[in-house]
This record gives structure tokens, C-alpha cells and sequence, in this order.
């Protein structure tokens, strides 16, 4: 009777686990304008910005997910694709990205006053060190 009880506890537990994974990885995408949205207020409520530099921060990050999209439809899977590519295309992509990052830091510059920059700055430096670190993990934890 114990083992029988063991078996059914085993397998519910075993079923929940499985559901829950499909479910996470069946989640579909939020609309880029949904998600810019989302980005400005949560970045109205951490660096106060006024309604004028709401607008500006919304449309300069529209134009990044934009091109962010159009990068995606051309390029197709970057993960996949980046073995393949020769070392000058690969400089050519990290070149074109840190262009594009430079381009808009300082457009940031131009929306937001020094206290402000300084804080978001901060913010995103803290974004990609918790970045490095997961890539890391994955990489540490992938399977052969």
C-alpha cells in the first residue's frame, strides 16, 4: 500500500513538472509597442522623467525595437548562425551593434539630465553584468 501511494505521488509530482515547462515555453510575445510602453514607465517611475522626456525616451526605444526587428527578420538566428560566419562578418556585427549602442547612449544624453543618465548608466551596467552572469551559467550547465 506504501509503495502504491509512493507510485501516485511520484507520477502527480512528475506530471505537474512537465505541464508546468509547457507552458513557460508556449508563452507567446508581447507587441514590441507593448513592451516599449511597459520599458518607459518602468523607467519614468526609477529616473522621474517629465512627460516631455517620456515621449522622447518612447520614441527613441520604438526606433530601437524597430530596428531590432528588422535586424531579426534579415539576420534570422543569430545564435545559430554566428558559428558559421566568418571572423570579418562576426567583427561586422559587433561593430554595426556597438555603433548602434553609441548612437543611442548619446541620445540618451540629449533626453536625460546628468543625475538621471548616471542613474540609468548604473541600471544598465547592473543589466548586463546579471546578462554575463546567466550566459555564463548556461554555458557552465549546458550538456555535451
Amino acid at each position: 500500500m506504501k509503495k502504491l501511494v509512493l507510485a501516485v505521488c511520484l507520477c502527480a509530482t512528475m506530471l505537474g513538472f512537465a505541464q508546468e515547462k509547457e507552458s513557460r515555453g508556449g508563452r507567446e510575445r508581447m507587441a514590441p509597442e507593448r513592451q516599449v510602453q511597459l520599458q518607459v514607465k518602468k523607467m519614468t517611475l526609477d529616473l522621474d522623467l517629465t512627460a516631455k522626456q517620456q515621449k522622447e525616451v518612447e520614441k527613441l526605444l520604438m526606433d530601437q525595437s524597430k530596428k531590432r526587428e528588422e535586424a531579426r527578420a534579415t539576420q534570422g538566428d543569430v545564435r545559430k548562425n554566428y558559428k558559421e560566419m566568418t571572423a570579418d562578418e562576426r567583427f561586422a556585427l559587433q561593430n554595426k551593434r556597438m555603433d548602434d549602442k553609441i548612437a543611442f547612449k548619446g541620445e540618451m544624453k540629449k533626453i536625460l539630465n546628468s543625475g538621471q543618465m548616471e542613474k540609468w548608466e548604473k541600471q544598465s551596467e547592473m543589466r548586463q553584468e546579471k546578462i554575463t552572469k546567466r550566459t555564463r551559467n548556461f554555458k557552465n550547465n549546458a550538456p555535451e
